[in-house]
């Protein structure tokens, strides 16, 4: 159903008074809900074998107000009225609650939230796989002994196979995590500019170099970003009149088939949808897909006059697993939904909203691809946004359209119409009193920026807690309200991987079924 509908609908319904909620005037219903969640916790048995496999879920800027009006959405997209909905991440095993700040934040960001839930150890806004004795933008040979590893390398140590799927660049903050240390997370590639020579001589490396040059044992990666790989003098495979951003004279997709070869590897870059498709297992053992020059596209614009460059990220993340399954000791895999972030930061909510729906889809795809016995699927965010709902709508109410409550049409203090999602701050911030009506189709436009209290061109993260899902092996290690830098602990500890493998803590594979 789509959006142009569904408008429609809810329309109709609160015209003539539609509701599907006629069964939930009676007691019985709620009674036989209640005890149905009753009787699926009371024959829960936790699951406490060794994991194989593990998935990790991230869904950047992910908050529990994105969740909800993401569930909102996603049962109003079927038709229904959409609070009831059940999203695929609410419908696994454990629930925890993730305390977010940085060792110098209250508020924080991807960088030094991908430290924490990927290396277990809190570090600094904007830093990326170094602790927090490092300081920003700081280069010297000293930050060698500042690194710490990400469960991805240790998933490697272990002799499994690795991956990352993401919908924004590969250099970007969250996949940097899985492999990059640096100071400062915008030194994404040797652009002359915000990374450049003086930087490197004082003992620096740009992400992309430290992805070709240190980091050329993950299996399988998709993502966008191909501009940090190019030369300036280099136009891009796809969008021809654009170039990459490299002035050290490296193209680094060249440097890593050479690399290949000189390893003795099979491999293939995939940039184009085609050859993505064409993928199948154990054909190469290295597969590198930059499938967009930049980000890749937003999941409502990814399809155009049904033409489609760019795969979908439930298709890359169907892809990576079936790449990484066919190693007898299993794989670790991030997958990012990293655009539902994007869109907030613009005060976007539709886009956001359907990225969260892309997202959750992916989520429900890999939970019918694996066996929960031997596989842990974990699904968190790395923060929230400064993002509401609010008036008091009724049952049903479009949730990118206008506040309309039980009883009236309810108005702000000057006599206007007024969203139900809205944000803290952002590019929709009020610079004076609006003086006109809001309407249902401008609100629901694929480019309209929720209004917000205050004016900026950026808006900003939210610093509350953010929410863990889990199911498989060892998930109901996550219980309560932990610390971020807890989750890559507990993932490791279930695969007896990192700090819990055999040398490190020899009576992990012992302790399983006790």
């Amino acid at each position: 159903m789509d959006l142009k509908f569904l408008v429609f609908f809810n329309f109709l319904s609160l015209v003539f008074g539609y509701a599907d909620w006629s069964e939930d005037e009676y007691p019985e219903k709620w009674y036989s809900n209640a005890r149905d969640n009753l009787e699926k916790l009371l024959s829960r048995k936790p699951n406490k074998n060794m994991a194989k496999n593990t998935i990790l879920f991230l869904g950047d800027g992910m908050g529990i107000t994105t969740i909800t009006a993401g569930r909102i959405l996603k049962g109003q997209l079927k038709g229904r009225n959409g609070e009831e909905e059940v999203t695929n991440m609410e419908s696994m095993d454990n629930v925890a609650l993730s305390k977010t700040y940085g060792i110098d934040s209250q508020t924080t960001d991807s960088a030094a939230t991908a430290t924490a839930y990927l290396t277990g150890v809190k570090t600094r806004v904007a830093m990326i796989g170094l602790s927090g004795r490092a300081k920003i933008r700081e280069c010297s040979p000293q930050l060698e002994n500042y690194k710490v590893k990400s469960i991805l390398k240790w998933a490697k140590e272990a002799g499994k196979s690795v991956g990352i799927v993401t919908t924004t660049r590969i250099t970007h903050a969250t996949p940097a995590g899985t492999y990059a240390h640096t100071s400062y997370r915008n030194f994404e590639t040797f652009d002359g500019k915000v990374f450049n020579l003086t930087h490197q001589q004082n003992g620096c490396k740009d992400i992309a170099a430290q992805l070709i040059d240190e980091n050329s044992y993950i299996d399988v990666i998709f993502g966008g970003g191909r501009r940090k790989f190019l030369r300036k003098e280099d136009r891009d495979y796809h969008e021809w009149n654009k170039t990459g951003e490299r002035v050290d004279n490296r193209n680094l997709i060249n440097d890593w088939h050479y690399k290949m070869e000189q390893m003795n590897k099979t491999h293939k870059f995939v940039w184009n949808i085609s050859d993505f498709e064409n993928l199948r297992p154990n054909q190469y053992d290295h597969v590198l897909g930059i499938l967009a020059w930049d980000h890749m596209k937003y999941e409502a614009d990814r399809v155009v006059e049904d033409y489609i460059d760019e795969p979908s990220i439930s298709e890359m993340t169907q892809k990576a697993i079936e790449l990484l399954s066919t190693n007898p000791n299993g794989y670790f895999l991030l997958v990012e939904g990293g655009r539902i972030d994007l869109a907030h930061h613009n005060s976007n909510a539709r886009r956001a909203l359907e990225e969260f729906v892309a997202f959750d889809e992916a989520i429900g795809l890999a939970n019918k691809m694996v066996d929960h016995e031997d596989t842990l699927v974990v699904v968190t965010a790395d923060h929230s946004h400064e993002f509401n709902i609010g008036g008091y709508s009724k049952r049903g109410n479009p949730i990118l359209g206008l506040v309309d409550s039980i009883e009236y049409r309810e108005l702000s203090s000057g006599g206007y119409t007024f969203t139900s999602l809205s944000y803290g701050n952002g590019p929709g911030g009020l610079k004076e009193i609006r003086n006109r009506n809001l309407t249902a189709k401008e609100t629901t436009n694929i480019d309209y920026h929720q209004e917000s209290a205050v004016f900026m061109e950026y808006e900003t993260h939210g610093g509350e807690d953010v929410a863990i899902f889990a199911k498989g092996p060892m998930s109901h290690l996550f219980d309560g309200t932990v610390e971020q830098s807890f989750i890559a602990y507990a993932m490791a500890y279930a695969s007896c991987i990192g700090p819990f493998d055999r040398n490190s803590y020899p009576t992990c594979e012992f302790e399983r079924g006790a």
